[in-house]
């Protein structure tokens, strides 16, 4: 027989952000974070703005806060509720469930108070008119009413898969009506550094676009150089 695990599990002392780096991620939008870090980052895209973000503005940036449930649970969201740092983005981990919610209106009204920037989730949520009122940026599957349960086992401050991505605590989240996109703790530095190059590339391709642009492939000089042959 398997011994018990514990009712809940609490990793402390991840590494946590600057304040610096979390403001450098501030108003970039999602796919320039993922063209940084070569195209990829974002959580499947089944995970969105709750509502596709058209009744309030859901966009947040911040270390992320792992709430590792299991299937129709919340008992680590509930801790850590607990262990919010002013900034955080919660992830409620559920393993993919949709039989119930991951979340509700009051327990999106507690985040807020304790300082949340936002909500990121594997399942469902409920309530949505008061998550609307509440007004604090979540990120679901979508929406279902069925009530989860509170009886573990559970881990918080850890890590877990989310919509096909590891998420450690810690690591940055940026998300907008795009996606959620994940940069590992390890490599926030470098992939603010890419970030700048892409800014200027994005920003000089803007230009060009508004000004007529409307050739993305040289195609004669694909086949000059052999790279691409006319049939016909």
């Amino acid at each position: 027989m398997i011994e018990e695990p514990p009712f809940l599990t609490i990793h402390k002392g991840a590494p946590r952000p600057t304040q610096a780096q979390i403001d450098a991620f501030r108003g970039v939008p999602t796919g320039f974070v993922c063209d940084a870090m070569n195209g990829k980052g974002a959580l499947d895209t089944a995970i969105g703005p709750i509502g596709f973000g058209r009744d309030y503005d859901c966009t947040c940036v911040g270390p992320a806060l792992v709430a590792d449930n299991g299937p129709a649970e919340i008992l680590a969201t509930l801790a850590a509720v607990s262990m919010i740092q002013p900034g955080d983005v919660v992830v409620a981990a559920v393993e993919g469930h949709q039989g119930c919610s991951a979340s509700g209106d009051q327990l999106m009204g507690m985040m807020k108070n304790a300082g949340a920037a936002g909500f990121v989730t594997d399942g469902p949520m409920r309530d949505y008119e008061g998550i609307v009122e509440v007004g604090l940026p979540a990120f679901c599957t979508g929406l279902n009413p069925n009530s989860p349960y509170g009886s573990g086992p559970g881990a918080v401050g850890g890590a877990a898969v989310v919509g096909g991505m590891r998420i450690a605590t810690g690591d940055m989240l940026i998300a907008d009506r795009s996606g959620v996109v994940v940069v590992p703790f390890a490599e926030i530095d470098s992939v603010l550094a890419k970030l700048e190059e892409v800014k200027a590339l994005e920003a000089d391709l803007e230009a060009k676009v508004a000004a007529g642009f409307c050739a993305p492939l040289d195609l004669d000089a694909l086949v000059a150089e052999g790279k691409a042959v006319v049939k016909g």
